[in-house]
């Protein structure tokens, strides 16, 4: 006669091996994912300006008004308020 499973071959049946197949299966997603990034999506212009709208942005300096228009909004104001 077999010997009966003691309780750590219970506790490696119910618990420790699906543990591991998660961990594994896991992994391999994570791997896979890595080698089509690095691979494929890395060069597809959608993935490219999502990945560049994700950077944090510097603040852009703003440009010193040059122009006829700019000439015109500034005398408007100081007419106004002097």
């Amino acid at each position: 006669m077999a010997p009966l499973p003691s309780l750590w071959d219970y506790s490696i049946l119910i618990v420790i091996r699906p543990l591991f197949a998660i961990a594994i299966t896991l992994s391999l997603i994570f791997l896979g994912w890595v080698i089509a990034w690095k691979l494929v999506l890395a060069h597809v212009p959608l993935a490219q300006e999502i990945r560049k709208s994700l950077r944090k942005k510097e603040p852009v300096k703003q440009k010193p008004p040059t122009g006829r228009l700019s000439r015109f909004y500034r005398a408007v104001v100081n007419s106004s308020s002097g």
